[in-house]
């Protein structure tokens, strides 16, 4: 996959990466919700039931926003990179741009594809792969 153009990088190594990402974001909301109850502790000095029912809504909010948000949209993203490992050869595929063409070569980070109805060959990053669009058998 593609970070900018002429910048390689393996499927291990993103895998790598989005995994050190998500282990600072874990981190960093870990970091925040212990900095906010000492905030809290230290504000009221010690445990207070007034203290919990101001800090609740806040905390519902941001309970709310990340299974609203957050973990639907890393669901996505797995599945979109799980999709982009899976490309094979002859595979029929839609790009960002609404290219849509069948698979030729697949290489670490680009695809050849053939452009119908002149089969012009054009090469892609992975990237920029939208949906596949092979039709499956029925079984």
């Amino acid at each position: 996959m593609s970070l900018a153009s002429g910048c390689n990088v393996s499927r291990k190594k993103l895998a790598a990466v989005l995994c050190e990402i998500a282990g600072a974001v874990a981190r960093l909301v870990s970091t925040e919700v212990n900095l906010l109850a000492t905030w809290l502790f230290q504000s009221v000095g010690g445990f207070n039931l007034s203290s919990l029912t101001s800090i609740a809504p806040l905390v519902l909010m941001f309970v709310a926003f990340y299974f609203l948000l957050i973990v639907p949209n890393q669901r996505k993203q797995k599945t979109w990179a799980a999709m982009l490992a899976a490309l094979k050869s002859g595979d029929r595929v839609t790009t960002n741009g609404g290219l849509r063409g069948t698979i030729l070569q697949v290489k670490d980070d680009t695809v050849t594809l053939r452009l119908p109805p002149d089969g012009l060959k054009v090469e892609v990053v992975k990237s920029a792969i939208a949906t596949v669009t092979t039709d499956e058998p029925a079984k």
